[in-house]
């Protein structure tokens, strides 16, 4: 049987992120999906994951999970038979960014928690107009939901507080995806474009007509590169 695959979500979502992975390849391989909001660094973050994933498995994360997923090739890269970094980066936030992310916190403490997705993050998950399709939207509702504001404030505090990864970029030798879409807001094309040039032999795959949440809006071009990728 091909090694497991264990699959990092992004801040504020859950497994329902990785539906349409989890459908497409959970017949010929085991499926494990992290749980990522178990404390406030990427460093413990990583070593609970680890504590409970195979001892070697294909890796892949998004968003959040992209600093996860690197976090733990500066772990244990021995572990890790491939690597899919989707919709992410290596570079740490500008200033401009910890500020935004600093407001979201904000919103939470003066309990308006949910408000961040409603107000704020429905329109920049996805691409321009597709925030109100109901699959959509219902799921990064429920995901917000289902999180809940404490496991919002330690991954905050873990992204706002990690350390840059570019260079440990080119220490990464398994076969990896870098991909994001086209119309990602939160970490565009140019983010995947500076670790696809920084990983040897790194595949770069941009999705047309796709936000942030490639698995989620885009599951037939994901799913169509992952399986390549599976196979290298």
């Amino acid at each position: 049987m091909p090694e497991p695959l264990l699959l990092i979500p992004g801040l504020m979502c859950t497994a329902a992120l990785f539906e349409p992975q989890v459908k497409a390849f959970s017949d010929e391989r085991q499926i494990v999906v992290a749980d990522h909001g178990g404390a406030h660094d990427m460093h413990t973050i990583a070593g609970q994951i680890l504590a409970e994933a195979p001892d070697r498995f294909a890796l892949a994360g998004l968003s959040m999970g992209v600093y996860l997923a690197l976090e733990i090739m500066s772990i244990a890269p021995d572990r890790v038979t491939r690597l899919a970094l989707l919709d992410g980066k290596a570079r740490p936030d500008t200033a401009d960014e910890l500020a935004a992310r600093k407001a979201l916190l904000n919103m939470a403490d003066e309990g308006r928690y949910l408000n961040i997705t409603y107000d704020i993050l429905l329109s920049r998950l996805v691409a321009a107009g597709r925030s109100l399709e109901p699959g959509l939207r219902d799921t990064i509702i429920q995901m917000a939901t289902d999180t809940g504001v404490t496991v919002f404030r330690r991954q905050m505090a873990a992204i706002i507080n990690r350390r840059s990864y570019l260079a440990g970029l080119p220490a990464i030798s398994c076969p990896t995806l870098v991909l994001t879409g086209k119309l990602d807001v939160i970490t565009p094309p140019e983010c995947a474009r500076e670790m696809a040039g920084q990983i040897p032999h790194a595949r770069l795959e941009l999705v047309t007509g796709c936000g942030h949440l490639s698995a989620l809006e885009a599951p037939d071009a994901v799913n169509a590169a992952m399986t390549t990728w599976l196979e290298t």
